[in-house]
């Protein structure tokens, strides 16, 4: 079970829920220590008084910034005492269509549970009718040290907390463009083509059919390296398309949309997939006999039954134009 990280209590209207706040994700990338070069030697950090040189224990560290021409230091407690309710509360102060919110606002999400089953009865009413209303509540809270903005919704048997970014935290992206993107409009044939390319693109949202095939590489490569074997580089990344380019570009695109196929780029990195991964799209494409596939074989199955058009059995079909 997922280690509790904070408890508190949601507060909307006079209602208050206790309730254990969890991480709702978790990071599967592979983590490395240092050694210094040649050698199986660990680097390790200490904490050092830069005046002095001495390594400093951590309980003997306070938290202190430069102020009016000096150095003011506070204790931890000190900061839990200034916090709103003390740290231990989740005020909504509004509901909002969760809509609303651009997702450039979104941080991190956590899950929110009642601590204890007396706790479920109003847990459950807040959680069905922010449901029934499709509401998100907004709500401030401080974690770590830091006040956050959130957004409460209803998710599936659960609450889950967004935090968000406060409005000045997000950056003007008219300062990137400026008026060059407003100059640099599209033709409207240019237009009409990638509309379809998106089209005959489009699907249903499936997390699932998506995976870190990164890190799958970085641990290929590690075991390749114990071996003794040389590592194989991939495939350089696309060149950017040249706007005299850009027409031509689409025109294939299109062409290969309306034959119920992916652009060919997606298909020539069947060659940077590993076997496992393969065998686990070939099973999702129905593909029979895979198990005895070679690695050759498996990769030419998978961009033959990709390249098929859009069938009836659902399992491979795509929206056409």
């Amino acid at each position: 079970m997922p280690r509790k990280i904070w408890t508190g209590s949601i507060n909307f209207g006079l209602v208050t829920i206790p309730v254990g706040l969890y991480a709702a994700t978790e990071d599967h990338t592979i983590q490395f220590h240092q050694y210094e070069r040649g050698t199986t030697d660990r680097i390790r950090y200490k904490r050092v008084n830069e005046r002095t040189g001495k390594e400093v224990g951590y309980n003997d560290i306070v938290k202190g910034r430069e102020f009016d021409g000096g150095v003011i230091t506070v204790e931890q407690s000190e900061l839990d005492e200034i916090a709103p309710g003390r740290s231990r509360t989740i005020d909504i102060t509004t509901f909002v269509d969760i809509t609303e919110i651009d997702p450039v606002h979104f941080q991190k999400t956590y899950w929110l549970a009642p601590n204890s089953k007396e706790h479920f009865r109003p847990y459950n009413l807040l959680r069905r009718a922010m449901h029934e209303t499709s509401q998100a509540g907004i709500a401030t809270f401080v974690l770590r040290g830091k006040q956050y903005l959130t957004a409460v919704r209803a998710d599936d048997n659960v609450l889950a907390l967004n935090t968000l970014f406060f409005a000045d935290e997000v950056r003007d992206p008219g300062e990137l463009v400026g008026e060059d993107g407003e100059q640099a409009k599209p033709s409207e044939k240019e237009l009409q083509m990638a509309t379809t390319i998106i089209e005959s693109m489009s699907g249903p949202w499936e997390p699932e059919q998506y995976e870190d095939t990164y890190t799958v590489k970085v641990e290929d490569l590690l075991a390749e390296k114990a071996r003794g074997g040389e590592v194989e580089a991939a495939e350089a990344p696309p060149k950017p398309t040249d706007v005299i380019d850009l027409t031509e570009a689409l025109r294939r695109s299109v062409d290969e949309a309306r034959k119920g196929r992916k652009p060919a780029r997606a298909e020539e990195n069947l060659s940077e997939l590993s076997k496992a991964e393969l065998d686990d799209r070939a099973k999702r494409l129905g593909i029979k006999g895979r198990s005895k596939m070679k690695r050759a074989e498996l990769e030419k199955a998978v961009a033959e039954a990709t390249e098929k058009p859009t069938g009836t059995d659902g399992r491979r079909s795509r929206k056409a134009s």
